[in-house]
C-alpha cells in the first residue's frame, strides 16, 4: 500500500462515516493509519490499554479511544516530497472580517490581565476560534498540505461520525514513554520565524516559559528527572522557547499519574492550573472541545507518544473552525496578544 491508497481509503471512510485516524510523528518518514472496523464510540478505561487516544481540554470529560484490536492498521513510508524542509509555500491566506473578532478577543485578554493583577493567577492562557470557508478541496488534500508544510510537527487527521473531523500540526509533546523512560517538554512564548532561530526573547516571554517549566518540574518531583537549558525551537513559521524534561517510571501506574499531573499544562491553561481553568471555562464563551487536549499512541509496542492538540481545526461542510490562543501574564499587552493569534492562525489557514 502507498500513500495514494491511504488517502483514497481516507476519503471512502469519511464518505461512509467510518472512524479513522492517520498521522505522522515529527520528522518521521512513516505514516500510520488506523481504520476502526465499526462505528462504536469507545472511551478510555485505563492507561494499560493499547490504542489511539483523543482527549478533550476539560479533563473531567471522557477520553475517546480507538482500540488497536478494533482497527485495520497500516504503516507506510511516505514519498520524499513530504520530507523536505519546511518552506511554507502556501501563501494564499483566506480573508475574513477581523474587526468584531479582534474587539471581542482584546476584551477577553484585558479581562485576563485584570484577573492576574488582582493576584488570582500568575498566568492564564486565553483562546478564540475562527471560521474559514474553503472550496474545491478534499480533506485528503488538506492533510497532504499539512504533511508537506509541517515536517517537525505531529500531523494528523482524526474522524469519528459521532464526534466530527479534526486535523492539525502540533509542535508540542505532552509525553513520550519508552522502556520505562519518559520525556516531556515545556513549550511557551511565540514569535514569527524570519530567517534564523538566533533571536532575542523579551523578559515577558522568558518568564512565561519559565512558569511552565517550573510547574512541570514541581509536578514530577517524585521522579528522578533531568532538565535541559531553555532553547529556541522552530515549528513551521513560528518560534518558541523549549525546555526538555526526562525521567524514569517507577511502576506500571506511573503513566496514569504523570498524564494526570501534566494535563492540562500551564502552557494551554495557566497557573495555578485549576483557577486558570475555571476562568477559561467562564470567560472564553465557547467550548474548546479537543483543542488543547491531547492525542496519540498509547502502549504501541511498549511505546507511548502523546501530543498536545495545538495548531488544529475542526472541519465540517467546507468550513474549518480554527482554534488559536496565547499565554497572558501581568506584562501582556492586549493588542500584541491579538497579533500573536493572527500569526498562529496562519499555520492552519495556509493549508486551506
Amino acid at each position: 500500500m502507498i500513500l495514494d491508497d491511504i488517502l483514497s481509503k481516507l476519503e471512502i471512510a469519511y464518505k461512509h462515516k467510518k472512524p479513522f485516524v492517520i498521522y505522522r510523528k515529527p520528522n518521521d518518514s512513516n505514516i500510520n493509519a488506523l481504520f476502526q472496523l465499526n462505528e462504536q464510540l469507545f472511551y478510555l478505561d485505563n492507561f494499560s490499554q493499547t490504542g489511539f487516544v483523543f482527549a478533550p481540554f476539560d479533563n473531567r470529560e471522557m477520553t475517546i479511544f480507538f482500540p488497536l484490536k478494533e482497527c485495520e492498521i497500516y504503516t507506510i513510508t511516505i514519498p520524499t516530497k513530504y520530507l523536505s524542509s519546511n518552506k511554507n509555500n502556501l501563501v494564499n491566506i483566506p480573508k475574513y472580517n477581523r474587526s468584531k473578532s479582534k474587539e471581542d478577543h482584546i476584551k477577553l485578554i484585558q479581562n485576563g490581565i485584570d484577573f492576574i493583577k488582582k493576584g488570582n493567577v500568575s498566568k492564564v492562557v486565553l483562546s478564540r476560534k475562527e471560521e474559514v470557508e474553503f472550496k474545491n478541496k478534499k480533506i485528503s488534500e488538506i492533510f497532504q498540505n499539512l504533511l508537506i508544510n509541517y515536517i517537525s510537527a505531529f500531523v494528523y487527521i482524526w474522524y469519528h461520525p459521532k464526534v466530527g473531523l479534526w486535523m492539525g500540526a502540533t509542535p508540542e509533546t505532552l509525553l513520550r514513554v519508552e522502556n520505562k523512560e519518559f520525556k516531556t517538554m515545556a513549550l511557551a512564548a511565540t514569535q514569527p520565524f524570519t530567517d534564523s532561530i538566533e533571536v532575542h526573547w523579551g523578559e515577558k516571554e522568558k518568564e512565561e516559559q519559565l512558569l511552565v517549566t517550573n510547574f512541570i518540574v514541581t509536578q514530577l518531583k517524585r521522579f528522578d528527572i533531568k532538565v535541559s537549558k531553555p532553547f529556541t525551537t522552530k515549528a513551521g513559521s513560528l518560534l518558541h522557547i523549549c525546555t526538555k524534561i526526562q525521567g524514569k517510571l517507577n511502576s506500571n501506574n506511573d503513566l496514569k499519574i504523570i498524564i494526570n499531573k501534566l494535563h492540562p499544562t500551564p502552557a494551554v491553561c495557566g497557573l495555578p492550573v485549576e483557577k486558570s481553568k475555571i476562568f477559561i471555562l467562564k470567560n472564553e464563551h465557547y467550548k474548546r472541545e479537543f483543542y488543547t487536549g491531547f492525542l496519540g499512541e498509547l502502549n504501541f509496542n511498549n511505546l507511548t507518544n502523546l501530543f498536545v492538540n495545538l495548531r488544529c481545526m475542526q472541519v465540517a461542510n467546507k468550513k474549518a473552525t480554527i482554534y488559536i490562543g496565547g499565554g497572558i501574564t501581568i506584562d501582556s499587552i492586549a493588542e500584541n496578544e491579538w497579533e500573536e493569534t493572527i500569526s498562529k492562525s496562519e499555520v492552519m489557514k495556509k493549508v486551506l
